[in-house]
């Protein structure tokens, strides 16, 4: 890591970090530079430990010694892991003009987009994978692969319509756990991307439904060697298409007068059923 100060909000060397409260000038735009920013040092971290390498860093003296000390306690050195990366040391005040806000943070990085993964390198090994169809809120999205990591899911893939996985605020809300699940993205469109779930039946995978309307419990569909849950979108839910390509439709039992729970909320408890019926 090469550590440079920097003074001026204009130096071509922040380019990758600027505005980021732009929507229309976000460099983590796809269509645009398509970056992919994280934010704390726990996130920097995780980037770091990542395939996502970051080429910049912006950040306070402070946050530097922050994530060496926090990476020398989880047992390995940011500066060897950040390699030929530059880390450019700054004010807090030059941090806020630059990305267009002020955040207690005071540590960003960028790195490039790399190639996607497939989905057989993100199927390939895994007993529990979840399949996500148009769900598309940053927060759900940042929740959901966190609650993938705290309990044992080996991967994310992804239906038609669903939102951007490295979109800033889902690499934020993630916790960074974004960066080291593999994920990837089912071929086809809303009405047919469900046929490629034929190749999960294929692999030995059970694909099982969330939903609130059905009269399977969902302590009985996860009792199988591989599991695939499919989880829609907050509010319209999976989609008839999505359903009528599962093996099973699952309901999580609610007390009377609640029907639904939120689509993150509702992966967690079924992720936590899974590792409690392994």
């Amino acid at each position: 890591m090469r550590v440079v100060d920097v003074t001026d909000p204009a130096d071509p060397l922040l380019d990758d970090l600027r505005d980021l409260n732009k929507s229309d000038r976000r460099p983590d735009l796809p269509g645009g530079r398509g970056l992919v920013i994280a934010e704390g040092t726990y996130v920097v971290g995780r980037m770091l430990l990542s395939r996502f390498d970051p080429h910049v860093m912006l950040g306070t003296d402070s946050r530097l010694a922050q994530l060496r000390r926090e990476a020398a306690a989880e047992g390995w050195d940011a500066d060897e892991r950040a390699g030929d990366a530059i880390y450019l040391r700054a004010s807090k005040d030059l941090i806020s003009e630059v990305i267009g806000f002020r955040s207690s943070r005071d540590i960003l990085a960028a790195a490039d987009r790399p190639e996607p993964l497939s989905v057989d390198s993100v199927v390939d090994g895994a007993r529990t994978i979840v399949v996500l169809e148009g769900v598309n809120d940053p927060e759900n999205l940042g929740a959901i692969f966190r609650n993938c990591a705290a309990l044992g899911v080996d991967g994310v893939l992804f239906g038609a319509a669903a939102g951007d996985p490295l979109y800033r605020r889902v690499v934020r809300v993630s916790m960074g756990h974004v960066l080291r699940l593999p994920f990837a993205h089912l071929p086809g469109t809303p009405t047919t991307w469900q046929r490629s779930l034929e190749g999960l039946h294929e692999q030995g995978f059970r694909t099982v439904a969330l939903t609130p309307y059905a009269d399977t419990p969902l302590s009985r569909a996860v009792d199988a060697e591989k599991v695939a849950f499919l989880l829609g979108a907050e509010g319209p839910g999976l989609t008839e298409h999505a359903m009528n390509a599962c093996d099973v439709r699952a309901a999580i039992p609610m007390a009377d007068g609640t029907d639904s729970l939120n689509v993150a909320t509702a992966a967690a408890v079924a992720f936590y059923e899974r590792a409690r019926e392994s």
